[in-house]
């Protein structure tokens, strides 16, 4: 009987996630009997709530590649500020020459990026968001620029408790 009850929890912790496969590639190791193929995954994790973690799996079957991005996604989420359905503040991500702007955007925007942004910020439960991304079009360098902005975006709730304010003295 506890058995079947834990099999449930897992359950639904498993279908809880929202998983987003950005990019596969197939990658080739030249060696002395010839070439040795594999594949690698990006994917992206989150719950819709805020937590949000990418990941990055290689592995010869499409498939085991895909499952080690996934169980790398989960182990490393963090957790995203949000104001209502969107960022509290803009913001400029940088990894490497890719570089990635966040704004915040009225309620009925919608999220405006480019295909890892949008990814990422639909994994994360962003509803209405503009972003830019500039410089590097390489997609895991720009989920590692966005996850740098998203890192770097300010608590209300924590700023606020830090200047001795009430999150309604700061937001108003």
């Amino acid at each position: 009987m506890e058995r079947n009850r834990d099999k449930e929890v897992r359950d639904r912790e498993k279908d809880a996630y929202i998983e987003k496969l950005i990019k596969i590639n197939r990658v080739t190791k030249v060696v002395k009997g010839g070439k040795n193929m594999s594949f690698s995954a990006l994917v992206v994790v989150g719950d819709g709530k805020g937590k949000v973690g990418y990941g990055f799996g290689k592995a010869n079957d499409v498939s085991d590649a895909i499952r080690k991005a996934t169980e790398k996604a989960k182990a490393h989420m963090i957790t995203v500020p949000m104001k209502g359905a969107t960022i509290p503040h803009e913001k400029l991500g940088q990894y490497k020459s890719a570089s990635v702007l966040v704004r915040p955007a009225v309620p009925g925007t919608g999220v405006i990026a480019g295909g890892a942004v949008k990814a990422v910020a639909d994994a994360a439960g962003i509803k209405d968001m503009l972003s830019k991304s500039l410089g590097s079009k390489n997609s895991i360098n720009t989920v590692k620029a966005t996850f740098n902005a998203f890192e770097n975006l300010f608590d209300a709730k924590a700023l606020a408790r830090s200047r001795g304010k009430s999150l309604k003295e700061m937001w108003g």
